[in-house]
């Protein structure tokens, strides 16, 4: 067996009815490209080979009524892949609005948590003879980072490659005795774990104050705006989407010398800028997003998750593009040396002082006394940006056209827009709590416009070098 990191567990705690926390992800396949000509039993045939080498997939969750710590991965002995792969079909005329409608309705329900965690959904009757997979795997399971790569082992480079070695490893059983026993001694290291990491703590705590004295620091939790989407999850969600050029990015990159990660932010401010504008929700201060920040490399902690988290300003309060872009280049800078002094570790090390009973209970308390509504708003919004392939891929043989990824929601923040990079492509993928995101794809459709008007600014200061000497500023390599 596995035992749960206290963050992969978090992820199970802080789960409500309106707030499943597991991770989606929309692939449109052109199925011409499968060896033989598409059909639904010969792809499941397919799938099953390669999951056959990959165990995650086969792990479920398994507890003890007698743990006093957190739950563990076991093999599922009974590992059922009709249980997790299911057929379905677009409503005519099955348009990416029809898509995105049957879309939003799977990523609202929870997982069963009596099996592994994940679920795909093969949806077919696209408009443009194309097929899609919705896939959910829980974030107890998986972060950006290892969710992507989770996917990418049932990929290839070719559509006829060969399927891969099964791999018959796993995290074995797990006996309720063993798990309550181990349990219990991770419980008593824990005052030991306390005092490890209590100084570095308060470090940390002493060095944002001293860094906001001065203007050094990332906004502060609770300093955040409040919007019309900083309020109560429904159980209700919407997804959009929309493909981006990557060379495009890279252009306005280049011409201002900023990183791509400063021109997603910039192009998610502006798009946001003009959604709330328009419906004179605007703040007049900036939206505050967090920013979840990969530590794979640099943390030597057990677990799945292997990510911080970032406090960034949006600079929505900035009207002129290139200026915005300029103020999230430079703040993003002071955000990044600041969430490297507090450390790679210090999320998960907290995290570990999770307890189910208390943390089940207060969320479901804090979402039916609508809290989120009536304290100082954290944060208005997750942002991600995460790193895919530079170069076509074929899953199960069809070649991928686009892979649009769909982080969670929280109670006070019931907006995430995620972006992917692959094959030459940023791929936006947005999803929201519609009762309080209204009209999704009108954010969603900004988002091109948002990255024209910096591509345009980028043309312009090509033409005028001393402008753009003005209007940018070199912040070191691509991110």
């Amino acid at each position: 067996m596995q035992r749960l990191s206290g963050l992969d567990a978090g992820f199970l705690y802080l789960e409500t009815p309106n707030q499943p926390l597991h991770i989606c992800g929309l692939i449109i396949l052109d199925p011409g490209t499968v060896p033989g000509g598409y059909d639904f039993p010969a792809l499941r045939a397919e799938l099953a080979a390669r999951l056959a080498a990959v165990p995650r997939f086969r792990m479920k969750i398994a507890d003890s009524r007698f743990n006093p710590d957190h739950p563990v991965w076991v093999d599922d002995t009974h590992f059922d892949l009709d249980r997790h792969l299911h057929r379905i079909a677009v409503p005519a005329p099955g348009t990416r609005r029809e898509l995105a409608d049957l879309c939003g309705h799977i990523a609202a329900q929870p997982l069963d948590r009596s099996k592994p965690l994940w679920e795909m959904w093969l949806v077919e009757g696209l408009d443009d003879g194309g097929v899609a997979v919705f896939a959910k795997m829980h974030h107890a399971g998986v972060d950006g980072v290892t969710g992507a790569a989770m996917m990418a082992q049932l990929c290839s480079l070719e559509p006829d490659a060969p399927r891969p070695t099964p791999d018959s490893g796993g995290a074995g059983s797990g006996h309720s005795l063993e798990i309550a026993l181990g349990g219990m001694l991770n419980v008593a290291r824990r005052p030991f774990h306390l005092a490890r990491i209590l100084p570095s703590t308060l470090t940390s705590v002493s060095s944002w104050v001293f860094r906001a004295r001065r203007g050094a620091a990332m906004p502060a939790p609770f300093t955040a705006p409040r919007t019309p989407f900083n309020g109560t999850l429904t159980g209700h969600r919407s997804v959009a989407f929309v493909p981006l050029d990557i060379a495009d990015v890279k252009t306005v990159k280049n011409a201002f010398g900023v990183t791509v990660n400063d021109v997603v932010m910039a192009l998610c401010a502006g798009a946001l800028r003009t959604y709330l504008d328009r419906r004179g929700e605007l703040p007049d201060t900036s939206l505050v997003a967090v920013v979840p920040v990969s530590v794979h490399d640099k943390s030597d902690r057990p677990g799945r998750n292997q990510v911080s988290a970032m406090f960034a300003s949006m600079q929505t309060h900035i009207d002129d593009p290139v200026q915005r872009l300029r103020a999230i280049a430079d703040t993003a800078e002071v955000a990044k040396d600041h969430n490297s002094e507090i450390g790679a570790n210090l999320l998960q090390d907290w995290s570990e002082f999770m307890d189910p009973t208390v943390f089940g209970t207060a969320m479901r308390a804090y979402s039916a006394l609508r809290l989120a509504e009536k304290h100082p708003v954290i944060h208005n919004l997750v942002v991600s940006n995460v790193p895919g392939a530079p170069m076509p891929l074929y899953f199960l043989g069809a070649r991928i056209t686009a892979m649009y990824p769909f982080g969670p929601i929280f109670d006070g923040a019931a907006l995430n827009i995620t972006v992917l990079s692959l094959d030459g492509k940023l791929d936006v993928g947005v999803i929201a709590c519609p009762d309080l995101v209204p009209d999704l794809w009108e954010l969603v459709d900004e988002c091109p416009r948002a990255l024209d008007e910096l591509l345009a600014a980028a043309h312009a200061a090509a033409d005028d070098p001393e402008a753009a000497s003005r209007v940018g500023k070199a912040h070191g390599a691509d991110g």
